[in-house]
């Protein structure tokens, strides 16, 4: 079998076998789901970025190893004049798809629009009181205190050119809960490695090497062209690698690995990958709109959410659901994050007796129903992780009416508050805490807690999760970032499942590792 397995980040670079090349150097790429707008700022979402990646660049990125590089800002550091201020020095030279010169007041225009309220970013920035240009090619961000990690929060965070949103009225951020389209939904032009050529959402994207790229002669730069497919269904997109007619697909399913990997010509490549798994809860309304208790909400008790965590069996999902492809999780942080904590992580255990016992004491010795709203077509078997959640949770007497749809219906449902009970999966791009607690943990605002579907608020932890922006006495921070931790633990606002493991299945003569964002930057591949 051949199945090459990284078991850090850093992992070299695969030594490419021979076999039949990729057409020309074209990449036939395929996925599950497609990137959810063009909009750089709309969703905060793995595919979305991951294809933002190739039109488009922040000021500094991950490569595939996970390390942060510069990409459209070539220095970067505290002002000596304020310690308040990061001074960024931008790449000098560089263009847009357009032709149009790239220069600072395209970075102040992006940052101040991802700072707006419908922004998918705006927590990455909340801590900004000002973006300036001080120079053609020199930005400053100034924040609220020092921000010690403020570089780490830019990396997905693209630049857009603002000559062409202001004459293409992409000013203001889609609106996508709200289900507007604009023109930045189907269109871009950024400074990216690749162009645009066409868009067909849920069909089919097409893009050629930006043969003007700053980078040209610094990467690899071997595919000149990425037609994207996304096939939702899993046997059509397997069977899609197996005859050729892909390249490259990111989600093998755990069960076909086997047989992906013994295909001649193929490889599959696997990774540990930076996201964990969840289920939320609904903990905040005083009544929910889909169970059948009248005038109360029993997932605003903690031991029913308590209980709920413990009738879950990580180890028999990860067995049968998963083929033994992830790793059972008791926190919703990966381990490659600042703040994770080991025996966090392994505290989640079944207790089927115990969850009863709660569930008894709560007031729900005869359970009740609820609707679990799942995506079908996001995760790695996703749809059937939430259907093995079903049987689970029925041995505690709480039925679960299982709603599974594409993650273009799934989302909006937690960013708009209307639904009870959902599966996340959730990645931590800046490798810290503190993001997932300006997201997940804190109040929902016009500044935090876009996707803190929990209705959980606590002001008084807010005050520490908004402080750690500023913190920068490091082991002072670490310090609260654990006691806030201990709140989330304490208080089950999440149920954690486990942590994914990638899967990407190619021909063997494309070079690449596998990123822990699940990323696939196709300026680093190579083609033997």
């Amino acid at each position: 079998m051949k199945m090459t397995i990284h078991k850090t980040v850093l992992a070299c670079a695969l030594m490419a076998s021979v076999a039949m090349p990729a057409t020309a150097e074209t990449i036939r790429w395929a996925r599950a789901g497609d990137a959810l707008t063009l909009d750089p700022h709309a969703q905060n979402e793995g595919p979305t970025s991951a294809l933002a990646h190739q039109i488009m660049e922040p000021l500094v990125m991950r490569d595939m190893t996970g390390a942060m590089v510069p990409a459209l800002a070539t220095e970067w550091g505290p002002s000596p004049d304020n310690p308040n201020v990061w001074v960024f020095k931008l790449r000098e030279g560089v263009s847009f798809h357009d032709g149009a010169e790239f220069d600072s007041g395209d970075v102040v225009f992006s940052l101040k629009r991802a700072m707006t309220p419908d922004s998918d970013y705006k927590e990455l920035l909340a801590s900004v009181v000002d973006v300036r240009a001080t120079g053609p090619a020199t930005v400053e961000i100034e924040t609220n205190g020092p921000n010690p990690i403020m570089p780490n929060n830019l990396t997905n965070l693209f630049i857009m050119d603002e000559g062409w949103a202001n004459a293409n009225n992409a000013v203001k951020v889609q609106d996508y809960e709200g289900g507007e389209d604009t023109f930045a939904a189907k269109n871009a032009n950024g400074t990216g490695p690749y162009k645009l050529v066409s868009r067909e959402p849920d069909v089919k994207t097409v893009l050629t090497i930006n043969d003007q790229y700053w980078g040209t002669g610094q990467f690899p730069m071997e595919v000149t062209e990425i037609v994207y497919t996304p096939i939702q269904n899993a046997a059509t997109r397997v069977a899609a690698l197996l005859s050729g007619e892909v390249d490259f697909i990111q989600d093998v399913p755990v069960q076909d690995l086997a047989r992906v990997a013994s295909a001649d010509g193929l490889d599959v490549r696997t990774a540990p990958q930076n996201r964990v798994i969840f289920f939320g809860m609904n903990m905040g309304d005083a009544d929910l709109a889909n169970d059948n208790v009248e005038g109360k909400n029993p997932l605003a008790d903690v031991r029913v959410r308590r209980a709920m965590s413990m009738a879950i069996n990580r180890d028999a999902i990860k067995q049968v659901v998963m083929r033994g492809q992830s790793q059972p999780a008791g926190m919703i942080s990966p381990p490659f994050v600042n703040g994770w904590d080991a025996e966090m992580d392994a505290s989640s255990r079944t207790d089927i007796a115990g969850a009863k016992a709660l569930m008894e004491e709560a007031g729900y010795g005869d359970g009740f129903s609820i609707q679990l709203d799942c995506p079908n077509d996001r995760y790695i078997n996703d749809e059937a992780i939430c259907q093995a959640a079903v049987g689970m949770l029925a041995q505690i007497g709480v039925t679960v009416n299982l709603d599974a749809k594409p993650k273009a219906q799934h989302f909006p449902l937690i960013n708009t508050l209307a639904t009870d009970f959902y599966m996340l999966g959730w990645g931590v791009p800046t490798y810290d805490s503190e993001y997932i607690f300006n997201f997940l943990v804190h109040t929902k605002g016009e500044k935090y807690g876009s996707w803190n579907g929990t209705r959980y608020s606590n002001p008084e932890l807010d005050a520490k999760i908004e402080a750690l922006a500023s913190q920068t006495d490091l082991e002072a921070r670490n310090a609260s970032i654990a006691e806030i931790w201990a709140v989330v633990q304490e208080e089950q606002l999440y149920i954690p499942i486990h942590h994914q493991v990638l899967n990407w299945g190619m021909k063997s003569n494309i070079g690449t590792v596998v990123a822990p964002d699940d990323a696939a930057k196709f300026k680093y591949f190579t083609i033997n």
